[in-house]
């Protein structure tokens, strides 16, 4: 019995611990299944203290996944991206990028990147997870790129699955990519470490019934 007890014990405590020195986890828990992320905070600690803030402050709470950008010629490949959208009341000031070519992080099969928009420094809290490696995001040449920043440590089957959501909608370069259906993100855990809430206002639940 003692035996028992102490592998379970040993076992928690390995489930809790940090796979990686530097390595900071989260679970998402979404509508379609979990998904756990491993964040490479010694590689690119602005981004990851970015993506933290809004874990710890419970931004991600009820946002989505709602792209799905299917590779032409090969579906099964791509990125689906998620977040706090166009919600400018969950937004926190932006982050300069973290290029592919300071960190050494590339967009590999299971990498998580940082969206942004027409200004490279522009980036939030929208997020991609590759299906299949996407090395025209990263850095080249004039191409500032995006900030990879992390990796799927499970919930891979639930990333591909979303990819595969019926999509339409949308314009430019998300045109035909918008899911239908989107993928409710319900929470997001941190696994790893002690939380530390900005403390700012959180005007997203006002009049929420909290």
């Amino acid at each position: 019995m003692r035996i028992l007890v102490a592998l379970l014990a040993l076992c928690l405590t390995a489930a809790a611990a940090p796979q990686e020195p530097g390595t900071i986890r989260v679970r998402l828990v979404t509508s379609a299944g979990n998904i756990v992320v491993a964040l490479d905070a010694k590689h690119a600690p602005k981004t990851v203290a970015n993506f933290m803030a809004y874990v710890d402050d419970g931004r991600l709470e009820k946002t989505e996944f709602y792209r799905s950008a299917r590779r032409k010629g090969d579906p099964t490949h791509g990125f689906v991206q998620g977040g706090i959208g166009t919600d400018a009341r969950r937004m926190l000031p932006s982050v300069p990028l973290e290029s592919t070519e300071v960190t050494g992080l590339k967009h590999l099969d299971g990498t998580i990147s940082m969206a942004h928009g027409p200004n490279p420094d522009g980036a939030n809290c929208n997020f991609s997870i590759m299906v299949g490696p996407n090395p025209g995001l990263d850095a080249r040449g004039q191409f500032r790129g995006f900030a990879a920043f992390g990796k799927i440590v499970s919930g891979m089957d639930v990333v591909k699955r979303i990819l595969a959501l019926p999509t339409g909608g949308g314009r430019d370069a998300m045109k035909d990519q918008m899911i239908l259906q989107p993928v409710r993100i319900l929470r997001a855990e941190r696994l790893d470490g002690v939380a530390k809430p900005t403390g700012r206002v959180k005007p997203w639940l006002i009049g929420a019934g909290r």
